[in-house]
């Protein structure tokens, strides 16, 4: 071990270095618009490091009018692009173009590190290619002002207190009466979007079915199942415009390319809004027009706008100061859903869940700490929601049993698979962060479980967490999604439907191109994939890691997601 983590150093610390000026970088710049076939187009540079640049494109593509009025920036489609700055300029030039969907609650931000880590991999085998993180259009209604500021007081008065930023004031957290137009926006309008974005950023088709890698993360991948299968023209005997002849292959990351939800239980929690679909396809769809049933995905505690934006201003903490004291908790407004989701995310028990007492608020915890209690897979008890970033440090801790009993290291579906544990002394010492490369080292304490059973260990640990609160924070995509459409999981749970299932043009499409598939060894698919899916297993990632691990890991090897993509980019046959 001691020898794996020698050859671990100095690529962290080079990592630390193009960190730090990326972040010094990240600063968005003035791009004026260019003209571009089917509308007005932007390319905002966002950073260059390592050999990476960064940049944000938007592509004007008009909804239909039959969506009725919404805000002019939702006639938009953006994507974050990143290429090689050695190879061509121009996207039809690359070797190659991965096109990205992202999952459930989830933005373009998120695949920030794999997009970085795979470019960077294919260039080392002499390959220029591209990678797109795709934005779905509802993320037109995210406000990042306060995040963008990059200081979390700032933040956090902007969002709650009513302070200006850059002159602007936020306008709050939309309601369902403004979202009118999210009704129409299901699986149809979301494959629509990325062949109306792909046909006008490349717009030769034999170029798109030579280049491009269609694929996606999580609910991305069944998205990327139904694009493959339709059909663009209205004419199924023509089969230019099908799906499966945009793309040369199809890669999965931690899902499959399908055009079914049941490879995909555990990712979405009971408590959601999701309309009942034995309705019927007619009534669903009559109750979001109508507003009796919500447009946007959300509940109660964790998953709402509110609680998404909070993810980003914990990233804000931590990169604004990792070590330091974190005064967040106490520094947020208190309300309901805040006092709730704190609850959840920090009771040790049933009991202190029900009495608020011992708080986050009672627990002196670096920024760092605070990010990690928020999204490392021993702490957060949701499985799509689950990253390996390391583990606390700096004073005891203890099992975490709420919401489920921490009964074993294979716990299915909904929680994960991981033990959890949280703070033991309310009151009592600074507790830090342990990165994902010093777990294992010689002065970790190695904290265990009440059953002896070790917390977590180096293989298992795999995020850096820097890097993380990076995509959290300074992306002008989110990481996360506040406003996912409540139509897009009715489509899909509804696919044996007519109206859906007319969407299903060419099914043969799905095995029309070579597929990559690759899962985490502990994510939503670990143990229950199909026998003859022959995946890539990523040996102890959750179900994020597939997005956000380091390019190096704790035993000096390089990150093995973007490692295969790389090679299915060189050679999809």
């Amino acid at each position: 071990m001691d020898t794996s983590r020698s050859r671990g150093r100095t690529p962290k610390a080079l990592r630390t270095a193009a960190l730090a000026a990326l972040l010094t970088t990240g600063a968005l710049t003035a791009a004026a618009p260019d003209a571009h076939a089917g509308g007005a187009r932007t390319e905002t540079p966002v950073g260059t490091v390592a050999g990476v640049a960064e940049s944000v494109v938007r592509v004007k593509v008009p909804l239909p009018a039959s969506f009725g009025a919404r805000p002019a920036a939702c006639d938009w489609l953006s994507y974050l692009r990143y290429r090689s700055t050695d190879g061509p300029a121009a996207s039809a030039d690359a070797d190659r173009v991965l096109v990205a969907q992202p999952g459930i609650l989830e933005g373009a931000g998120a695949f920030d590190s794999v997009a970085r880590n795979t470019v960077t991999r294919a260039a080392e085998q002499g390959e220029h290619i591209e990678f797109w993180a795709l934005d779905r259009r509802s993320n037109c209604l995210e406000d990042h002002t306060g995040v963008d500021s990059g200081d979390q007081h700032t933040a956090v008065d902007y969002y709650y207190r009513g302070k200006q930023v850059n002159g602007r004031t936020f306008a709050g957290f939309a309601d369902n009466g403004q979202l009118g137009w999210m009704a129409g926006l299901g699986i149809r309008q979301t494959v629509r979007d990325q062949y109306d974005l792909l046909t006008t950023e490349l717009p030769d088709q034999s170029l798109r079915k030579r280049k491009l890698l269609c694929g996606g993360h999580s609910l991305g991948g069944v998205v990327t199942g139904y694009f493959a299968t339709a059909d663009f023209d209205g004419d199924p005997a023509t089969t230019a415009d099908a799906g499966y002849n945009q793309c040369a292959g199809y890669f999965a990351l931690d899902t499959t390319v399908s055009t079914s939800l049941a490879d995909l239980s555990g990712s979405l929690p009971g408590d959601t809004n999701v309309p009942d679909v034995g309705l019927g396809y007619g009534a669903v769809q009559a109750g979001l027009d109508s507003g009796v049933l919500p447009r946007s995905l959300s509940a109660p505690v964790l998953l709402n706008p509110e609680t998404m934006t909070l993810l980003a201003i914990a990233g804000v903490g931590a990169l604004q100061n990792p070590g330091g004291e974190s005064d967040l908790p106490a520094y947020l407004p208190s309300n309901t859903n805040i006092e709730a989701t704190n609850r959840f995310r920090f009771s040790k028990d049933t009991a202190t869940f029900l009495t608020g007492s011992p708080s986050v608020k009672d627990f002196r915890l670096t920024n760092q700490a605070v990010l990690g209690a928020l999204l490392d897979d021993n702490s957060v008890p949701l499985a799509f929601l689950q990253s390996s970033v390391g583990f606390f440090d700096g004073g005891p801790v203890t099992d975490k049993n709420f919401p489920a009993a921490n009964g074993g290291s294979q716990q299915p579906g909904l929680f994960g698979t991981r033990y959890k544990a949280i703070p033991a002394e309310p009151h009592g010492p600074l507790y830090t962060w342990r990165d994902y490369d010093r777990v294992g080292a010689p002065d970790d304490p190695g904290y265990r479980s009440s059953d002896g059973t070790p917390f977590t260990e180096a293989g298992e640990e795999v995020t850096d967490i820097q890097e993380l609160a990076r995509s959290l924070a300074r992306q002008p995509l989110d990481f996360t999604e506040q406003y996912f459409p409540t139509k897009l999981v009715t489509d899909l749970e509804l696919a044996t439907s007519p109206q859906v299932r007319q969407l299903v043009v060419h099914p043969d499409g799905l095995t029309a191109d070579p597929t990559l598939t690759v899962l985490a060894g502990d994510g939503l698919l670990a143990g229950r994939f199909p026998a003859d899916l022959h995946p890539v297993i990523a040996d102890g990632y959750q179900h994020l890691d597939v997005l956000t691990a380091a390019p190096v890991q704790n035993d000096g090897r390089p990150e093995p997601v973007s490692t295969n993509l790389a090679r299915f980019a060189e050679n999809p046959e």
